[in-house]
């Protein structure tokens, strides 16, 4: 997407028509009807852009699946009007691994799929995913502790995901039950969805949520410092490094008024009242990042606290 908006108005426009093309064709085909003239237009689509695509994946890709971190609704609908199909899937180590997964044929975006075949899935009352079949570990090696902890008597090996299954039997993630905030009025919020939710952001490139017994909800944000350039240099803003880059009062202002458009649709305790942009990207190296680039929760409020006080000085 930097490419393309980095690209002449001509070859913008005619990307962003060739991607309505698109999703107009699988609305059609989904719909299992066929236009003639909308076939001429994607076959004009799929010459000018999306061969151009789909060759950066080798050519030859069917489809991909996803699996380890949500996949954004929005990137599985891209990807699709593309003509690059994402399956999403879902397991743990301890269920060997696959747990649900959309097929080619059946799939939603924004969900795991179905449960394979010979494997239950439950919601528990506080909404986390109990698993049960042929798929689950016998338990942790020599740690029967550790297991008990995680396999109860009638064998359901609770996964730490809070999840629903809709009325069509797709599995949704919402959250890990660990990271689950609980707010000082009382309220349960899942932090990821919000987080994914500032994350398609093009200024945005690394956001953790902070709020877990508080009266309000604040964010660390690590701003995308080439999109931030970008503005910068369009705008006449003058600064000498991050620091500055971050702390600049029409940067500010961007962020927020981004924030505001955001999150207008999320109930108020869902919302961020105050944000810090940070001048430093998360690690792996600095601990803050596991190996898969999760974010570390704890390790990060601790190195951040002074800032995160500091969000909510003044409140009791």
């Amino acid at each position: 997407m930097k490419q393309v908006d980095a690209g002449s108005a001509g070859k913008r426009k005619l990307f962003h028509w060739a991607i309505g093309v698109g999703r107009e064709q699988v609305a059609m085909m989904k719909a299992g009807k066929m236009n003639p003239f909308l076939k001429l237009k994607h076959s004009i689509a799929n010459r000018l852009v999306f061969s151009k695509l789909k060759e950066r994946t080798g050519g030859r890709i069917r489809f991909f699946v996803s699996g380890g971190a949500a996949l954004a609704r929005e990137f599985g609908e891209f990807f699709e009007a593309v003509g690059l199909k994402i399956i999403e899937g879902y397991g743990l180590t301890e269920s060997s691994p696959v747990i649900a997964v959309n097929r080619l044929e059946s799939y939603k975006f924004g969900t795991v799929g179905r449960t394979i075949p010979g494997v239950e899935v439950v919601i528990a009352p506080d909404g986390e995913i109990l698993v049960r079949g042929p798929n689950i570990m016998k338990g942790y090696w020599n740690n029967p502790e550790a297991t008990r902890d995680v396999i109860d008597d009638r064998g359901w090996l609770h996964t730490g995901d809070i999840g629903m299954v809709d009325e069509e039997g797709f599995l949704h993630i919402t959250d890990r039950k660990k990271h689950l905030f609980v707010s000082s009025g009382g309220k349960n919020i899942a932090p990821q969805p919000i987080e994914n939710l500032f994350l398609s952001n093009k200024y945005i490139s690394q956001f953790m949520l902070i709020g877990d017994r508080r009266m309000f909800l604040t964010a660390l944000i690590v701003p995308d410092f080439d999109a931030l350039k970008e503005f910068a240099g369009s705008h006449g803003l003058s600064y000498r490094d991050n620091a500055e880059l971050t702390a600049h009062p029409e940067i500010i202002s961007l962020i927020e008024s981004d924030i505001a458009g955001i999150q207008k649709d999320l109930a108020n305790y869902e919302r961020v009242r105050k944000f810090k942009l940070l001048e430093k990207e998360f690690s792996v190296e600095e601990g803050e990042l596991t190996p898969t680039q999760k974010i570390r929760r704890k390790v990060i409020e601790e190195k951040y606290a002074q800032i995160i006080e500091l969000m909510y000085q003044g409140i009791t």
